[in-house]
């Protein structure tokens, strides 16, 4: 049965089955529309079920967009062969899907003498985990490259394979592809409950019932709760660690072309200075634990030490306005691994613990995920001619719609959106479902202004198109 993407949650109760498949994946982040596309190449029939109206509502919204090499992954574990694995499909499959990608390479920077002197660690770590090209850079040698850089550095690590990418495109790719060749999503369908009879799995849902006989649970923040509501227990708790970020004017974009890297702590990767796909600079994130799952607010101390630190490392900031603030919350566990787990007896697997890495990982994950279900038995026939589509580009150092004449208007003039990408947004088979979907497929609303010119022509645009008009929206603001 094929189920509308977009439709507002029906009346219907709970006793009807509104979709059915060979695999039920919950959760519409990164990793559940990974995993969406790998199972459907792969040959089998998926149902993503996401509680809320568009993909991307949760963890993924908010990341740093830095495609990983692994270099200071724990050496030999799931997580490093997950994350070289994503690195690997991305770079072969960006350019077929329509994704971006800013061939930046990374630094890891020591800005003091402790830091100076744990870099060789890094190296070492970084060789162990089988990335090559590393290489240790002088003062001299990384102002050369970076002139706009605090003189003060000392001594730095250069990581030539790490890149930025479209952090939103990616995973509406991903899902796009799936259903492009069969695949179901289902969107407004919390799954609060399921019975498994031995061979399928019943799950309810806001929406209805789903039938499947494996399912994938991919729900990220909530994952824990997933499965204490569907199978009674879980063996991990979600500790959500919030990261604020601080968002740099455009003009910023030129003063450096690599990301900014810390020497890394036991317990985070650190603040980063970066550019992004989008063309701005950006600072972040802070480690802050938190006991709220959606608790995704900002404080100005915090915002402030952030941009101090950004206009430290790059003096020219100084100059530059913030364009825009906002946090990320990583669904962080008591144990700093993946917690993936593998319920045979009842066809079940779960990908918990899945943080800062998930973006690169994803595609690794989803592999990881095939190779579970096969040795279990799943015996799917891989598409032999699927359809790859090709996802609008967004990335300000390639052609943008509004380069190409018929796009009506500029809707959004901070970040040069076009009538014909909003409208192309709102329609097809993974039509934007909220504004915050609309504003991840096309960055309307996201520039200097942060909507405030473009938001009533907006209203008219998707009058009709989502559970919350956005004239009621904005009415109420």
């Amino acid at each position: 049965m094929k189920t509308n993407a977009n439709n507002p949650a029906p009346s219907a109760g709970q006793g009807s089955i509104i979709a059915s498949g060979d695999v039920a994946i919950i959760g519409g982040g990164v990793v559940g529309c990974a995993v969406a596309r790998r199972l459907t190449l792969e040959g089998a029939s998926i149902v993503l079920l996401e509680k809320a109206p568009d993909i991307l509502d949760g963890a993924s919204k908010g990341n740093s967009a830095i495609l990983h090499t692994g270099f200071d992954a724990p050496p030999g574990s799931l997580e490093w062969e997950c994350v070289q694995a994503g690195h690997k499909e991305y770079l072969e499959i960006h350019e077929s899907l329509g994704l971006p990608l800013l061939k930046t390479g990374a630094m890891v920077v020591a800005w003091t003498r402790e830091e100076e002197q744990r870099l060789a660690g890094v190296l070492e770590k970084g060789l162990l985990n089988k990335v090559p090209d590393l290489r240790l850079l002088t003062r001299q040698q990384i102002l050369e490259l970076e002139p706009n850089l605090d003189h003060s550095v000392r001594a730095a690590i250069h990581i030539p394979r790490e890149f930025v990418i479209d952090p939103w495109s990616a995973p509406l790719a991903y899902l796009l592809q799936a259903v492009e060749n069969g695949g179901q999503a289902v969107f407004n369908a919390e799954v609060t409950g399921g019975e498994f009879d031995g061979s399928h799995w019943l799950l309810k849902t806001g929406r209805g019932l789903v039938r499947a006989t494996y399912v994938i649970n991919c729900a990220g923040l909530y994952g824990d709760f997933v499965d204490k509501d569907v199978l009674g227990a879980s063996d991990f708790t979600i500790k959500p660690r919030k990261g604020q970020f601080v968002v740099f004017d455009k003009a910023a974009g030129r003063l450096i072309n690599s990301v900014i890297l810390p020497v890394p702590s036991k317990r985070t990767k650190g603040i980063v200075l970066f550019p992004t796909i989008f063309g701005n600079m950006m600072v972040g994130p802070t480690a802050e634990e938190q006991d709220g799952r959606d608790d995704a607010s900002t404080d100005k101390k915090t915002l402030t030490m952030l941009a101090d630190k950004g206009r430290k490392m790059l003096p020219a900031l100084a100059e530059m306005p913030v364009t825009a603030t906002y946090a990320g919350i990583r669904p962080a566990t008591e144990r700093p691994e993946y917690r993936i787990r593998q319920d045979g007896d009842r066809n079940w697997i779960t990908l918990g613990g899945i943080r800062s890495t998930g973006l690169t990982a994803a595609l690794g994950i989803a592999r990881h995920v095939h190779t579970l279900l096969a040795d279990q038995g799943a015996d799917f026939i891989p598409l032999a001619n699927p359809v790859v589509p090709q996802v609008p580009n967004l990335a300000e150092h390639l052609p943008r719609d509004y380069h190409t004449p018929g796009y009506g208007e500029i809707v959004c003039h901070c970040e040069m959106v076009t009538q014909r990408e909003i409208q192309a947004a709102l329609e097809g088979k993974l039509p934007a479902g909220s504004l915050a979907g609309l504003k991840r497929r096309t960055r309307v609303t996201m520039g200097r202004c942060q909507g405030f010119y473009c938001s009533a022509r907006l209203a008219e645009l998707t009058a009709g198109k989502f559970q919350e008009p956005l004239a009621r929206k904005i009415s109420h603001e």
